[in-house]
């Protein structure tokens, strides 16, 4: 039998293993973060939807990764303090992982196997994606490429959507609105 979202354990940013069974029932959107990267403002409209959505089962997972340009330095607790203190963030954030590659979260492998990578479509700014691809050094198309990577997931478990970081967050809150309803 196929492994499901709620079979995978993750640790907490103090090391303690979370069952992901933990969410069952609720609309997820899990992300990769970084502290020090051209994304990371997007914390600030990660909180507000946070904010206007958690009442009606909504949640948000971080997970910090320091895989994209060492963009996510520091200890578990110094990135939970700048986000805290700098965008008064209050959903759950996990202990920093790694998103690609040998050491690649379970989670993360699982995400990617269950939503592979897409282009944005009608992202204009070529500029942009040709950076974060050629700064990413993924070695597979799926994997993440950068910083802010989110991922949709029903109140089932089901992955249902990935977006890619220049995705910005209110162009997402539809979308969760909809698995909400």
């Amino acid at each position: 039998m196929k492994m499901g979202l709620y079979d995978i354990k993750v640790l907490d940013r103090e090391a303690n293993e979370v069952e992901l069974k933990k969410y069952e029932g609720k609309v997820l959107l899990i992300v990769n973060t970084a502290t020090s990267c051209g994304f990371t403002p997007q914390y600030k409209e990660l909180q507000e939807l946070y904010d206007e959505l958690k009442d009606q089962g909504f949640e948000i997972l971080d997970f910090p990764c320091n895989q994209f340009a060492n963009q996510a330095k520091g200890t578990d607790e110094e990135i939970h303090t700048f986000c805290t203190a700098k965008y008064n963030t209050t959903f759950d954030r996990f202990k920093k992982i790694e998103v690609n590659g040998e050491n690649e979260s379970e989670l993360f492998k699982f995400l990617k196997e269950e939503q592979p990578y897409e282009a944005p479509k009608g992202f204009k700014n070529k500029r942009v994606m040709g950076m974060v691809s050629k700064l990413s050094h993924t070695k597979n198309t799926d994997d993440i490429h950068w910083n802010f990577t989110k991922f949709l997931v029903d109140k089932n478990g089901n992955v249902v959507k990935r977006f890619e970081p220049v995705i910005k967050v209110e162009d997402i809150k539809e979308e969760v609105k909809k698995l909400l309803a």
